[in-house]
């Protein structure tokens, strides 16, 4: 229900009770807002292709947003360098929560380490919710010899430079996975970007013309339950539900720590009333045991964070990436 404030218009109101009045007026107008958002459809913008595990994941979360809302929650992805292309585009967008972000954390928090952004991850985006978290798969091609990471760190110190893993860029979260095992295990490997993602990889590593590469489940599924790929260990330090006979790659290599996320966010400058409402909303849908099934199915585990404890992981996550970067001394290009 909407209020509204008439003063009718021959009545002169003291100095402090007319500045009474705009108070009490601005109070009552308050909620209004926040029942007002969403009166057209919303956008969630990512920058990956159709098909990716930020598309795999946003969808069934934009239909239960659709449905809870009364409005449509369409999903758009603009591919392109990394994800930045959209970032870039969301943070340039209007604060009205009608333009939102999906996105995976890399290209949020170790990206722009690596690439000159006409924006700033921190202050230029609202972090609103965490989707989703997950461990990436490190798959290898049959014909490499390893059945876990140690096995690998073995063939590597043998013969260094012999093993070759794809990645969907420099700088992405999967390059740096690599980069991370090479720094950890003290060996060298050969890292071969991709300028178009994982499904430009993936031809080449089921070939073998790429021995290895680390991917999200949703994408290696169906390759690992074929055969045609190797699973031989999980980024996080606890086995995945997914795949529960493969070992955290933690095990063999102790200290290897890595976990990815995907999270909705939008411009600055959205009304706090809105990043809550949509918090809350999404952690409902974070909450359904249909969805928990269907996002576990591909590998993804379903945190429930406030927006404040989404924006300390966003900061967590930004300076993690930016030591490892420096430590391999990568640069900005």
């Amino acid at each position: 229900m909407t209020f509204a404030l008439r003063i009718h218009p021959t009545v002169r109101l003291p100095l402090r009770h007319a500045t009474l009045a705009c108070l009490l007026a601005s109070t009552v107008a308050g909620p209004a807002h926040a029942q007002a958002w969403p009166a057209k459809p919303v956008r969630l913008i990512h920058g990956f292709a159709p098909g990716s595990a930020i598309d795999v994941s946003i969808r069934p979360l934009a239909a239960q947003l659709a449905s809870e809302f009364g409005q449509g929650f369409s999903v758009e992805p603009r591919p392109g360098a990394t994800g930045q292309l959209a970032n870039e585009f969301v943070s340039k967008s209007a604060p009205d929560a009608y333009t939102l972000l999906a996105a995976p954390g890399t290209s949020l928090t170790s990206a722009p380490h690596l690439q000159k952004a006409p924006y700033d991850s921190l202050k230029d985006l609202t972090p609103i919710a965490m989707i989703t978290a997950f461990s990436f798969v490190l798959v290898a091609h049959p014909s490499v010899p390893a059945k876990t990471a140690r096995d690998l760190v073995a063939i590597a110190k043998a013969k260094p430079g012999i093993l070759t893993y794809g990645s969907t860029g420099v700088g992405s979260g999967f390059h740096l996975a690599g980069e991370l095992l090479a720094s950890l295990g003290g060996v060298k490997m050969v890292h071969v970007p991709y300028r178009g993602g994982g499904s430009a990889t993936m031809p080449d590593l089921i070939s073998g013309r790429v021995d290895m590469m680390w991917e999200s489940y949703a994408a290696v599924r169906t390759q690992v339950e074929a055969g045609k790929l190797r699973a031989i260990g999980v980024t996080g330090t606890t086995r995945i539900g997914a795949l529960p006979d493969v070992p955290p790659i933690n095990d063999s290599v102790p200290g290897y720590d890595l976990v990815g996320w995907h999270g909705v966010l939008g411009p600055a400058g959205v009304p706090r009333d809105v990043v809550e409402r949509m918090n809350a909303s999404i952690n409902r849908a974070l909450d359904r045991k249909d969805l928990r099934a269907l996002w576990a199915q591909q590998g993804f585990d379903t945190p429930q964070l406030s927006s404040d404890q989404f924006a300390q992981r966003m900061r967590r996550d930004y300076a993690f990436y930016g030591k490892l970067i420096k430590s391999i001394g990568l640069q900005v290009q």
